[in-house]
């Protein structure tokens, strides 16, 4: 076995970077920073390891762990205490040489940095700490940095983290508190919880004296606002924030014993009001200091770069799918729940993967649940941009989505009373509910309508895809083809099969899909 103590940079940074590559809960950053002089890198656009900025880019983090020892023993997880595998550590010098070297060659864009707990989440909070600090001030580094918060760690130590790092997470690794205690005993749901909070109240305090430099909000924050939703300010909490199931307001939070009943199935739920009381319960202010009643998140102003604002990316997560036997219908609740009440900007799904072979673990026997993993990546993008609620894609009689399907069309098609819907006519809300029109192509049909009627053809070159709207929408009155029958098991059958008859009506049809030229949107030459 490989130790801290005997291993070289070289093999510390195979055992830590493929240590790393279970966590999925890092995104693009959505910060916009320019290189200053004396300074080396920006945030322009970064993002994470094999993905996609916003202007479309493929970039990199380095992403790595700062160290693969663990004192807890999380069943699902391969670094846990009984496990022997190689162990290493870096110290915060190997850290900051690593992430300038590759930056300098233009390896990377930023940091993504996770870790196991060595000695405790104090400990491991302190050195992640030092890391940061040392790259922000010793060496200069102006890029990106995503951090992970270590659950249990002081509230002192999240702040010091967040003052220097573009985006932080806590992991919620499993969607239950029963999964929690069954598989990451050392954990509970407070210890994830209270850092969340602190980061965004904290985001709040920064945003509100700072403006855009205090994180800025998730799309489902957006969405919400456009739909005209309430939603919280992290800081106090209005009386007409919206409830889900099993949510209740701090105001009835004190009552929670009584309501034992409507937490079935959602203790995450419970978990987060029981959070927001701890916080005001007299005798237990003293357990989380930063939290007390009038206390703020950000109570070192005065030491930090405050041209960069606290944690100006905002906050993400993850959860592990497929290993504590959790409905897609409880993970979507979750997710709601915390985009509600933390207001996330992602909350990341992993399939579960049996590294341990564990007895107590699922065996999985055709493999990790990548499908189930995309449908809940496309249901919480429905959740973020489409203004769909959890109870609406599924419900406790109903809880878990088609993997046949995409969750719009799945939700189409136990919705057929509300189609079809008139392209020259629906309004924007009612089109994106259309599967097969996505935000930019229901945001051309609203505009293009303002200028004549609209037809498939027209569609068609706005980005709407067809082969799944086509059952859903009628153009001045009428469907694409005649053939088509508004009807759940007419529609199931072609979206789940092959479409061989829709197929040959398009070859014997005038009408074929081509790539779009630039020039045809130019005029003519006279």
């Amino acid at each position: 076995m490989i130790f801290a103590e005997h291993a070289s940079l070289e093999e510390k940074l195979r055992i830590l970077s493929d240590a790393a590559k279970y966590d999925v809960a890092c995104t693009s950053s959505g910060v916009s920073r320019k290189g200053e002089d004396g300074r080396i890198g920006n945030t322009s656009a970064a993002g994470i390891c094999h993905s996609f900025s916003a202007d479309g880019r493929c970039i990199s983090l380095l992403k790595i762990l700062f160290t693969n020892e663990c004192i807890y023993n999380c069943k699902y997880c391969i670094n846990r205490v009984t496990n022997d595998v190689p162990r290493a550590t870096f110290t915060p010098e190997e850290v900051c040489g690593l992430t300038m070297e590759f930056y300098r060659r233009n390896y990377i864009e930023g940091l993504f940095l996770s870790s196991g707990i060595i000695q405790s989440a104090d400990h491991t909070m302190e050195l992640i700490c030092q890391t940061l600090h040392d790259l922000r001030t010793i060496h200069g580094f102006h890029g990106y940095i995503h951090c992970k918060a270590i659950p249990g760690a002081s509230p002192e130590l999240v702040e010091l983290a967040g003052w220097y790092a573009d985006r932080m997470s806590v992991n919620m690794e499993l969607p239950t508190a029963d999964g929690l205690r069954q598989l990451a005993p050392n954990k509970d749901r407070r210890q994830i919880l209270t850092p969340m909070r602190q980061i965004q109240s904290g985001m709040e305090e920064s945003r509100q004296a700072l403006g855009m430099k205090g994180g800025n909000r998730s799309a489902y924050w957006h969405t919400s606002r456009r739909l005209g939703r309430s939603m919280p300010d992290g800081i106090s909490r209005r009386k007409d924030m919206p409830k889900l199931t099993g949510l209740q307001d701090i105001s009835e939070a004190k009552g929670l014993q009584k309501e034992s009943e409507v937490w079935k199935g959602q203790d995450i739920s419970k978990d987060i009001a029981i959070e927001t009381a701890d916080r005001q319960k007299a005798g237990t202010e003293d357990l989380y200091p930063a939290f007390s009643a009038g206390a703020t998140g950000l109570t070192q102003w005065k030491h930090y770069d405050k041209n960069r604002g606290f944690v100006p990316a905002g906050q993400s997560t993850q959860m592990i799918i497929g290993a504590g036997g959790e409905s897609d219908y409880e993970i979507m609740s979750v997710s709601e729940a915390l985009y509600q009440r933390f207001d996330l900007k992602r909350v990341f799904y992993s399939a579960f993967i049996n590294v341990n072979q564990d007895a107590s673990l699922p065996a999985l026997e055709s493999g990790p649940p990548l499908r189930r993993e995309h449908r809940l990546y496309q249901a919480d993008f429905l959740l973020r941009y489409y203004g769909f609620e959890a109870d609406e894609l599924l419900s406790p009689s109903r809880p878990n989505f088609n993997v046949f399907l995409d969750p719009k069309c799945d939700w189409a098609l136990g919705h057929m009373e509300s189609f079809p819907v008139e392209i020259n006519t629906a309004d924007y809300d009612t089109l994106l509910r259309v599967p097969g029109i996505g935000v930019k192509s229901a945001s051309r049909i609203v505009k293009a309508r303002k200028t004549g009627s609209l037809d498939y053809s027209h569609l068609k070159k706005m980005g709407v895809v067809l082969k799944r709207a086509v059952y859903f929408i009628t153009c001045n009155g009428r469907m694409m083809y005649d053939f088509l029958k508004v009807d759940e098991d007419f529609i199931t059958r072609r979206l789940v099969g092959e479409e061989k008859e829709l197929q040959r009506y398009y070859q014997q049809s005038q009408i074929h899909y081509q790539q779009l030229s630039l020039f045809e949107f130019l005029p003519d030459a006279d």
